[in-house]
Formats: C-alpha cells, sequence, structure tokens
C-alpha cells in the first residue's frame, strides 16, 4: 500500500478547484395542494402553460389544464396513487408532445406516443416529438378534394365516396359494423402502394382506439397483421382501462402522427374509434376540474373539442410550403373517418349532431338492416357525402350514377309492395332490380373489393343483365364473374385502374362475360 502525501492531494484539488465550472440550472417548480379522481392542484407553478407537461415524483406525468390565480390544476397521465399531498412538481417548458415519424409504422402505442407493444423503443430522437395541438391548415393552403379513397366496400365506393382529405362520419348503434367498415378501409389501402411504407404512393393509416377494451384492440392488430396491413398502420390505444386525460388526448396524438406524413406530401388515413367515448372522458376530466357543466353536463367546449381535432383534416395546396415553411411537401392529404356511436339510432342527440356539423357526410349504418342480413348496413337514404361525384374515379360516377335513385325505388315500393296487392309491371321491375342491387352490395367482412371489380359487377347489376337471376345466387355469380374476368380479360380491370375510366369495348366484353357465366345460375 502506497503513502499518500498531502502536499499531492492538495496539487490534484486547486486543479480541479481552478477548473471547475459552475453551471446553474433554474427550474420552475411547486407543491402539491390536494390531489383525488387523477387531478392535482398546484401552488407556485407561476410560469406554466396551457397544456405543457409537467413531472411530479416516481415518474407520474400530468398535464396542466387549469391556469388559476392561486393554483394550477393538473390532470394525471399515470398512476395518481403514487402523488401526495406536499410533493414537489417540476414544470417542462414543453407542450404535450408526441414521437411522429416512419418509426411508429407497425407500432401499437398509447396517448403519449409510448410503445405497448413489448416490441422495445421506439428509436426517435428530440426532433421527431411534435406538439399534439397544432393550428389547422389555413384556407390559402388547402385546395379541393379530388382523390378517392377507395374502401374497397362496394356500397360505399358506388354511393357514400370518400375523397382525400375529407371528414366523413361513420355512425350508428353498437355492433352495426362500423369498426370492421374501418378495418376493411386499412385492409384495401394495401392497394395504393403494395403494403410498403417507403412507396410514396402508399396511403398511411392510424387507427385510434379510445375507451375500447384491450382484447378488441389486440383483435384489432391482429386481424391487421393477418392481412399484411400493420406495416403502413399506426395503432394509437387509450382502453378503458386507462385514465380519462389519456382517453381525450389520443385522438390529438394520432392526428399530430398523421400530419407528420401530410405536411411531407403523403397520404393519410386516420380513424377515431369513437369520439362520443372522447367525448365522455373529456366530460369527466372537465368535471373533475370543477368547470361548470352545461347540455347533458358536458362542458361548453365540447364543440370545440371535436372541431379543433377535426378540422385538421384537409387536402394540403401543391403550393402549401411556399405559403407556410411549416410543410416540406404540397399535395399531401389527412382523411378522418370519425366514429360515433348512437343510442337507438337516435342521430338528433347533442354528440351525434355536433360531430354531424362538423363533417362533410354521414355514413349510417342502421341495426335493422344489419339484423336482416344486409351487410355492411349502410342506409344509403340518409348517409351523404358532401363531396360526392369529385371523389369518385370517372368510371364509378358514371356507372353508379342512377344507384342510388334505383335502391330508393325499391325501398319505398318493397314497403308498398308488402300489402299483397296486384303489381304492374313497371312496379314489378323496379322490384326485381332493387332485389338483385341489394344483394351486390352485401359483401363479407375483412373482403375488401378492387375498384375495378366492383364497376364491373355493378354494371353487371345497372344494366339489367341479372334480372332474371335468383337474388341469393348472386354472390356465388360474383365471385364466377370476378374468375372469369381475371382469367381471360385482365386487361380490363387494368385499363379501369390505370385510366379510371369504362370504355363502350370494356362494357360490351363484361357484357359477354356475363352472358358466359350466367348459364351455370340459371333458375
Amino acid at each position: 500500500m502506497t503513502d499518500l502525501r498531502p502536499a499531492e492531494v492538495t496539487s490534484i484539488l486547486k486543479k480541479e478547484i481552478e477548473g471547475y465550472q459552475g453551471e446553474t440550472d433554474m427550474q420552475s417548480v411547486g407543491t402539491v395542494l390536494s390531489v383525488g379522481d387523477g387531478v392535482a392542484r398546484v401552488y407556485g407553478l407561476d410560469d406554466c402553460m396551457m397544456n405543457e407537461l409537467v413531472e411530479f415524483p416516481g415518474g407520474v406525468r400530468g398535464v396542466a389544464l387549469n391556469l388559476e390565480e392561486d393554483n394550477v390544476g393538473c390532470v394525471l397521465l399515470g398512476d395518481a396513487t403514487k402523488v401526495k399531498e406536499g410533493d414537489t412538481v417540476k414544470s417542462t417548458g414543453r407542450i404535450i408532445s408526441v414521437p411522429t415519424g416512419d418509426k411508429l409504422l407497425g407500432r401499437v402505442v398509447n396517448a403519449l406516443g409510448d410503445p405497448i407493444d413489448g416490441r422495445g423503443p421506439l428509436g426517435v430522437t428530440e426532433d421527431d416529438y411534435l406538439p399534439i395541438e397544432q393550428p389547422a391548415p389555413s384556407v390559402v393552403e388547402r385546395q379541393p378534394v379530388d382523390q378517392p379513397v377507395q374502401t374497397g366496400i362496394k356500397a360505399i365506393d358506388a354511393m357514400i365516396p370518400i375523397g382525400r382529405g375529407q371528414r366523413e362520419l361513420i355512425i350508428g348503434d353498437r355492433q352495426t359494423g362500423k369498426s370492421a367498415l374501418l378495418i376493411d378501409t386499412i385492409i384495401n389501402q394495401k392497394r395504393t402502394g403494395g403494403g410498403d411504407p417507403s412507396n410514396p404512393e402508399q396511403v398511411i393509416c392510424i387507427y385510434v382506439a379510445v375507451g375500447q377494451k384491450q382484447s378488441t384492440v389486440v383483435d384489432v392488430v391482429q386481424r391487421l397483421e393477418s392481412h399484411g396491413a400493420m406495416a403502413y398502420t399506426i395503432v394509437v390505444s387509450a382502453s378503458a382501462i386507462d385514465e380519462a386525460s389519456m382517453q381525450y388526448l389520443a385522438c390529438y396524438a394520432g392526428c399530430t402522427m398523421g400530419e407528420r406524413f401530410r405536411d411531407a406530401g403523403r397520404h393519410v388515413v386516420i380513424m377515431y374509434d369513437d369520439l362520443y367515448k372522447q367525448a365522455l372522458a373529456y366530460r369527466q376530466v372537465m368535471l373533475l376540474l370543477r368547470r361548470p357543466p352545461g347540455r347533458e353536463a358536458f362542458p361548453g367546449d365540447v364543440f370545440n373539442l371535436h372541431s379543433r381535432l377535426l378540422e385538421r383534416a384537409a387536402k394540403l395546396a401543391d403550393d402549401a410550403p411556399k405559403v407556410n415553411p411549416r410543410y416540406q411537401a404540397g399535395g399531401g392529404t389527412l382523411t378522418a373517418l370519425p366514429v360515433v356511436e348512437t343510442q337507438e339510432g337516435d342521430v338528433s342527440a347533442y354528440i351525434p349532431t355536433n360531430v354531424i356539423s362538423i363533417t362533410d357526410g354521414q355514413i349510417f349504418l342502421e341495426s335493422n338492416l344489419f339484423n336482416s342480413g344486409i351487410r355492411p348496413a349502410v342506409n344509403a337514404g340518409i348517409s351523404v357525402s358532401r363531396v360526392g361525384g369529385a371523389a369518385q374515379i370517372p368510371a364509378m360516377k358514371k356507372i353508379a350514377g342512377g344507384m342510388r335513385l334505383e335502391l330508393a325505388q325499391y325501398r319505398e315500393l318493397a314497403a308498398f309492395a308488402q300489402f299483397g296487392s296486384d303489381l304492374d309491371k313497371a312496379t314489378q321491375q323496379v322490384l326485381r332490380r332493387g332485389e338483385r342491387l341489394v344483394e351486390i352490395l352485401k359483401q363479407p367482412q375483412y373482403v375488401p373489393v378492387d375498384v375495378a371489380d366492383q364497376i364491373m359487377m355493378i354494371y353487371a347489376g345497372t344494366s339489367g343483365a341479372l334480372d332474371a337471376l335468383p337474388p341469393e345466387k348472386v354472390p356465388a355469380f360474383e365471385g364466377e364473374l370476378r374468375q372469369y374476368m381475371a382469367d381471360n380479360h385482365p386487361e380490363i380491370g387494368d385499363e379501369i385502374r390505370s385510366t379510371g375510366k369504362f370504355s363502350d369495348e370494356a362494357k360490351d366484353v363484361v357484357k359477354q362475360a356475363v352472358e358466359a357465366v350466367l348459364p351455370q345460375f340459371s333458375a
């Protein structure tokens, strides 16, 4: 053991002291006055901002929502039992932000962007974090919607088309197939870029699950993985077990993730499933913060909660980067498909009417139709798209134009024909055609149909070629016709997909194909 020389120790200490540079760090800290029901009141955070992230002991985070004279009302985003009266609270100086970018594709994250799929960290940098509240594009930064989002669902693509940059509400009672419709749409986006997220044509999908059972979210993820759709999808989950604050913030987090892609010129479809549960979570948080209740005990700004979110869906103008340097490229789109659950089909309740007035149309799913075997249970009479034909390829616009009217006439006459009186030939013809159109629009779950196949089948129905075919044989006929066209005339489908047009020559080929396949199914 060597002897320690005091002189050496002294010289080393002198050197260290001379080289020491003291760095002072100023932090805004406060004290928890009270905590309960996931809400903490904090004293001393004088320079706290609205929506600022604050840190409590034990790694619990919170967001400042009520800025009052003598205290700040914070909603806790974690285990409230770890926070107690007298704890020290630190402000972060950062508005609540979430990670964005390619690293999130194929992942399941919570409302704060933390991965919850057990596949390790996301590997994002500090630059990838963006605030969950961002201003919506202004009027000059937008352009009209003119490209379709193909859902793969015949009833929607033909009669209630959705455009890229549109906001289309999916509304109906529970168990009418709302979420199934969204999953079909995600699966169908694989056709846009082959499921490769690096392909600029590939539509990116974001599914925000609010207040759902965790088992339901697991089922959705497994379904998407089995169809190869998870590669271009982000799932944001704030399940029923999560805090109300996480449930209400999840939609904004998903929207920010989508905006990152949109601002880079990409196409994104975001699904909020569902906004009624988000409104309930928001109501709970606001009542705990002692904000005054209004209609149905919802706070006065519940309309603003949804309009602030849905206004961010847009089709960016091609010259948007010149107007605002925030955008790296023009022409990107963010399409919103919010879901609202109704009670007993009551679309005139508070939240449904709010969201109907914010969106550009609604797809109404009806329990009666669903229970009578018409699935997807789309009520073509009440459903509407305010973008309409602008969001359809010319071929679909031409072929499906009169379909809605024919179905409406059929529904009206079908109700009248129940009384069993003698019907004239014209009425019988409307009923016969309508029956077959209803059968054509039925399709099984998780089997989206390519737009070219849709057009050929709808043409066969609206041209009257199937009027003699027994209605129950329509699904089998459709499968056979598709197979026949794929084997013998694949160029027709390619032509429709590449040009968007359905020429007279193509119609003749389809007519001949129908005539060739029909004899197998004659009554």
